[in-house]
């Protein structure tokens, strides 16, 4: 619990010392432009820079970004309350946006806004939105694993049979919101004996690219992460995963899970009315188009807006139905750390 605490610290305190784009900085310390609408965004830093300068273009509204990651951003405007600079937030995965939603720092999201995003693209508690969308995949290697001894479902992977022969990034936010789903779907004890199995069968690994590379250079047989990092080397030169194949679990498995991106605008906003045109601006067509034209392979969520032509439907992976609202990070990190994973 002591470490769990320690590194959630460091996470926070890593976010004061980041810069955002166009900030002063002042002995490492974050300066907000008063002039600017703050956008924290733990978003992939060139879409966050794609939507800023598309929505500046389109409205003459400056912004200014303050990057970090999911845990730290979060982290950093709970500890921040009220008084945080924060206009808007945008995250990777929802469990970051949920734990500043608790803490009571978000404004309703517009009816409008809303209105852009499909119904069940939208938590219950309507106080964010989904801004973009990713799926859980399973990569393998078709020379060290055959098609017809893939797993049927995620949780296969925690018996003694794939000891040695899957990994995954536990240190990652990513993966930590897919054991939030986990969490949400198939309760505490099922989630704990799989993490247990984790700690004794996968092997760990830095991030979702490293899982990728290593099942393509024959390390390990299979990997976990999430669909949009193959489609992007597949794009490219193919240096990371010319030797693999995705599975989809489908089926509402926990494997199938897919992660929400979201959007929120601060109770406390000193920009409220700007706020607001921004997030309605990254959730429109227009917005969503800039999603796509990114290269990003993430999910447009936007009504209306089809995602990269690589990538299968998002409405044909048939995920689990989970309210992301319900996705709590504090809850997945005391599990994975008693797993001894964190």
């Amino acid at each position: 619990m002591r470490r769990r605490t320690f590194l959630s610290g460091l996470g926070a305190l890593g976010a004061m010392g980041l810069v955002g784009c166009g900030s002063k900085s002042k002995a490492g310390e974050y300066v907000a432009d008063p002039g600017s609408l703050q956008v924290y965004s733990s978003q992939h830093e060139n879409l966050t820079k794609a939507w800023v300068e598309a929505f500046t273009a389109s409205t003459g509204i400056k912004v200014q970004i303050r990057k970090g990651s999911d845990s730290s951003m979060g982290h950093q405007i709970v500890a921040e309350g009220s008084s945080s600079p924060a206009d808007v937030f945008l995250t990777e995965n929802s469990p970051a946006m949920t734990l500043v939603e608790r803490a009571k720092l978000l404004a309703p999201v517009e009816d409008a806004t809303r209105a852009q995003v499909p119904a069940n693209l939208v938590p219950s508690s309507k106080a964010w939105t989904s801004i973009a969308a990713r799926s859980t995949v399973l990569v393998y290697n078709p020379s060290k694993l055959a098609q017809t001894d893939l797993p049927k479902s995620l949780m296969e992977l925690s018996g003694p049979e794939w000891k040695d022969r899957w990994g995954c990034a536990p240190g990652g936010a990513d993966f930590q919101a897919i054991v939030a789903g986990m969490l949400a779907g198939q309760g505490e004890q099922k989630t704990t004996e799989w993490l247990d199995g984790l700690k004794t069968n996968a092997r760990a690994l830095q991030n979702n690219i490293a899982t990728m590379k290593s099942v393509n250079a024959g390390e390990i047989p299979c990997g976990v992460i999430y669909h949009y990092y193959w489609y992007r080397d597949q794009a490219g030169t193919k240096e990371g995963s010319g030797n693999t194949a995705l599975h989809y679990f489908r089926n509402q498995d926990p494997g199938a899970f897919v992660s929400l991106s979201g959007g929120a605008v601060l109770a406390g906003s000193k920009k409220p009315a700007e706020a607001r045109k921004f997030l309605a601006y990254v959730t429109s067509k227009e917005g969503q188009k800039v999603l796509v034209d990114s290269q990003s392979m993430e999910y447009a969520v936007g009504t209306g807006v089809a995602s990269a032509p690589a990538l299968p439907p998002l409405n044909t992976l048939q995920a689990p139905p989970v309210d992301p609202f319900t996705l709590n990070s504090d809850d997945v990190s005391r599990l994975m750390t008693d797993a001894g994973i964190l």
